[in-house]
């Protein structure tokens, strides 16, 4: 994490009492995606709150040596200038064959026009590019890591009122 992205994170911590601080259990900086247009988009829609969900092919833990994800873990989202637009926070983790994925949660993803088909063919091509780069098959039975998340960092006017409601 850069000196900006860390400054952004301090300024989300400082809002929290110790106890909220002491239990989260890991904070990261990243961008969504593998190219600029995607990745300042996803950070756009969830900023937006409309992007609550991700996934990503679970192989690809082992191959790169990511930190499996975690609740409760913070993320930095970044957009493609690796400058910090907001912070998540990861609520569930889970795990299912990549033609096992609900229509409900390619809704929570927020992409596109949020509908399955729209879903399956933008993730389909991305998991088979991904696969080919990294050296793993991908089928349809590939098992994916989905996580759900919320935006915590910065709350606007809005969305506070509905916090608090």
């Amino acid at each position: 994490m850069n000196t900006e992205q860390q400054a952004f994170l301090n300024a989300y911590l400082a809002t929290l009492s110790e106890a909220e601080r002491q239990a989260v259990p890991e904070t990261i900086a990243e961008y969504f995606c593998a190219d600029e247009y995607n990745a300042n988009e996803c950070a756009r829609l969830i900023d937006q709150g409309i992007k609550r969900a991700s996934c990503s092919l679970k192989a690809c833990y082992e191959i790169e040596n990511e930190p499996y994800p975690q609740v409760g873990r913070l993320t930095v989202v970044l957009n493609w200038a690796q400058q910090p637009v907001c912070i998540i926070k990861v609520t569930e983790v889970s795990e299912c064959p990549f033609d096992q994925v609900t229509a409900e949660f390619a809704a929570a993803e927020g992409e596109g026009d949020k509908s399955y088909a729209w879903w399956r063919q933008a993730h389909l091509a991305f998991f088979e590019q991904e696969g080919q780069a990294l050296g793993v098959p991908f089928t349809t039975q590939s098992l994916l890591v989905l996580e759900r998340f919320e935006k915590v960092y910065p709350l606007d006017h809005h969305e506070t009122e509905q916090v608090s409601a």
